[in-house]
């Protein structure tokens, strides 16, 4: 099979189709919580969904909403989210046999919709030796799609229920956060760049309460305490 031969078929395009649709079964929960914590922040409907469809990152979107106030915390939520999707400048070079071999809107537009569940679906399709990068674009439009509409009628819920200031639901982001430590921790080796995270972080959110400095310090400084423990090692 040649490199040089761009590989975006419409056969693997509706085969990414079919596949992502038992996806949505989590994708669609999770676009409701965004929804109805956009409408609880102030957000309009069309801010809502002009935010889903154009940022399309489930874990960025409820960063960005846990931390909204008045005035919107910009500088700092962008860098928080930032460092939140720097994982995806990992995970592109791995589709790296596919995506090589694309040119124009069709990478450009796999790239924008390539998330955590369709990026694990893809690299199981590579390593099963097909190549056809249309799997990649089918996959993720269809969860584009099915996040764009959850999170428009997560805000139209949270409209009719009205959940006052506080609400439990309110801290969905950052129980979305603690609950994906559990997938990533591997040993006890792990604790000491986790500890120093926590302790930054609570430190700087005391210091510079209301903003989102406390992400980036706290990832930073876990970044920094695990280098060196790898090099102590």
């Amino acid at each position: 099979m040649s490199r040089s031969k761009p590989r975006f078929s419409r056969a693997a395009l509706v085969a990414g189709i079919r596949a992502s649709v038992p996806v949505q079964l989590g994708t669609v929960p999770f676009g409701l919580v965004c929804g109805v914590l956009a409408q609880g922040r102030g957000l309009s409907m069309l801010e809502t969904c002009l935010m889903s469809a154009l940022c399309f990152a489930g874990s960025a979107q409820l960063l960005a909403l846990g931390a909204w106030a008045h005035p919107a915390p910009v500088a700092g939520a962008t860098i928080a989210t930032f460092v939140v999707n720097l994982r995806l400048a990992l995970m592109g070079p791995v589709l790296a046999p596919w995506l090589d071999r694309v040119r124009g809107w069709r990478l450009w537009a796999s790239l924008f919709l390539m998330v955590d569940q369709n990026w694990a679906m893809s690299v199981a399709e590579m390593q099963a030796g097909r190549g056809d990068a249309g799997y990649l674009f089918g996959t993720g439009a269809v969860l584009w799609l099915a996040w764009v509409l959850s999170t428009a009628a997560g805000f139209l819920l949270g409209a009719a229920v009205s959940l006052p200031p506080g609400h439990p639901l309110f801290f969905a982001a950052l129980a979305v956060f603690v609950a994906m430590l559990v997938s990533l921790w591997q040993s006890r080796t792990q604790l000491v760049p986790w500890a120093v995270a926590a302790l930054v972080a609570a430190l700087v959110a005391c210091l510079l309460p209301g903003a989102s400095w406390h992400i980036v310090a706290g990832a930073l400084a876990g970044s920094a305490a695990g280098a060196l423990r790898d090099r102590w090692a």
